[in-house]
């Protein structure tokens, strides 16, 4: 494969040659993905049970704070469920998100050794957080089994905003590993967001708990409207706030700027990685 020649290509159409690009080389995105999940647990004791015991801790942390202290109003919903509603959408969120933001470090030596498309790196996080996800959703058919709760008509909807989840995440992942190359900063920056945006995002909380006046300021995070919406589709009750549109809006634009910013710095990512 002539590199100038993608290089040509790739100023003419980008977005398209992305997609030709990364389906050439999906063996590696594969490859990558599968190595980041028998990485992740390995040499530690409890191993896999990490994944089970990380969202578990949150959950009784949440449940005595927001449900046994403050006493959040859920509408009727035991507190477990209609915090862990929330944590479905965040717990993959913030694992993308974190572990995107350092990929491209990470992977530093690859980049200078061997040309593929970068994207394929911080992408790559988005199958091995499918992991947390699914396990998080195990907890919450659990409980629903525990509580005898029916879920809503309204999981038809499910499918939409785990795609919403998806571009969420793999969005600011993409600005973040984008960003950290330049801006080493950025590395000591991502866990701060991930435990402030814990708190910023209406999981422990429902959204109407913010004034009206603020409400969408509250939805510029692009998450706040994922959150009601995964909450709104398990659980039911009143339908999400229309600033969710807010949120929808901002993550398609964080896709679109992610795409255009990371193919910017790719040019010169081997060089200043």
């Amino acid at each position: 494969m002539n590199q100038n020649k993608l290089i040509i290509d790739a100023n003419s159409s980008p977005f398209a040659l992305n997609l030709k690009e990364l389906f050439r080389y999906r063996d590696l995105f594969w490859v990558l993905a599968m190595r980041d999940f028998k990485v992740r647990y390995a040499q530690t004791f409890l191993g896999f049970l990490w994944a089970f015991i990380q969202p578990l801790a949150t959950l009784i942390v949440l449940t005595f704070v927001f449900g046994k202290a403050v006493k959040v109003d859920t509408g009727g919903v035991p507190y477990p469920l209609f915090a862990l509603s929330g944590m479905v959408a965040w717990t993959y969120f913030a694992f993308v998100m974190s572990q995107s933001g350092n990929s491209i470090i990470g992977a530093q030596e690859m980049v200078k050794k061997i040309y593929f498309p970068r994207l394929v790196i911080p992408l790559s996080k988005a199958i091995v957080g499918f992991v947390d996800l699914g396990i998080t959703f195990l907890f919450m058919v659990t409980l629903m089994i525990f509580y005898e709760f029916v879920p809503s008509v309204n999981m038809i909807y499910l499918p939409f905003f785990l795609i919403m989840a998806v571009m969420a995440a793999l969005s600011v992942g993409i600005w973040l590993s984008a960003l950290t190359i330049r801006y080493r900063d950025f590395q000591h920056v991502v866990p701060f967001m991930v435990q402030f945006g814990l708190y910023a995002t209406p999981i422990a909380y429902p959204a109407s708990a913010f004034p009206e006046k603020y409400q969408w300021v509250m939805h510029l995070n692009p998450m706040a409207g994922v959150v009601e919406g995964f909450r709104w589709s398990i659980l039911g009750g009143n339908p999400p706030s229309n600033y969710m549109y807010l949120s929808f809006v901002l993550v398609i634009l964080l896709v679109f700027s992610a795409l255009f910013y990371f193919k910017k710095v790719e040019k010169v990512m081997a060089d200043i990685v």
